[in-house]
């Protein structure tokens, strides 16, 4: 992403989006977090419905993200299983997961089992941005892959 569509970032509207999450009576977005041994959170992720409709795909991981300091450590993978035991818990089939084409760390989803299934334009603080999205048609083996 570009630096200056960091720069631009708007934290409190962030911070309202995930207290919007968080306070869903519907519960249909879960949040999972994962803390070190001093309770500190140190990755998140999310997931529900899918958004916007895409083949035979339903469920969605929205974000996700894990201190650079605790990468590597099986706690991307601990997350992404989360996410995906959750939807299966609630019927959910399928996963796709939105990625930005030049973020380097999109091997992760690959190295789970992902396969680039979709490409798009977004627009992001001015910017123009490629998204590609990776799915697994079998929600199943998403847990299987993260194990």
């Amino acid at each position: 992403m570009p630096e200056e569509c960091l720069a631009n970032l708007d934290y409190a509207r962030n911070a309202e989006r995930v207290a919007q999450v968080l306070g869903d009576p519907e519960g249909q977005t879960r949040l999972f977090v994962a803390e070190n041994e001093c309770g500190e959170v140190v990755g998140f992720a999310c997931g529900g419905p899918l958004r916007e409709p895409l083949l035979e795909y339903d469920g969605e991981l929205y974000a996700i993200y894990v201190l650079k300091a605790y990468q590597g450590q099986g706690i991307g993978r601990a997350l992404v299983a989360a996410v995906a035991g959750d939807l299966l818990s609630r019927g959910y089939r399928s996963l796709v997961i939105w990625v930005l084409r030049d973020n380097p760390y999109r091997r992760f989803y690959e190295a789970l089992g992902g396969q680039v299934i979709a490409e798009k334009t977004i627009q992001i603080g001015g910017a123009e941005l490629v998204e590609v999205g990776y799915g697994w048609s079998d929600l199943a083996s998403v847990g299987r892959e993260c194990t």
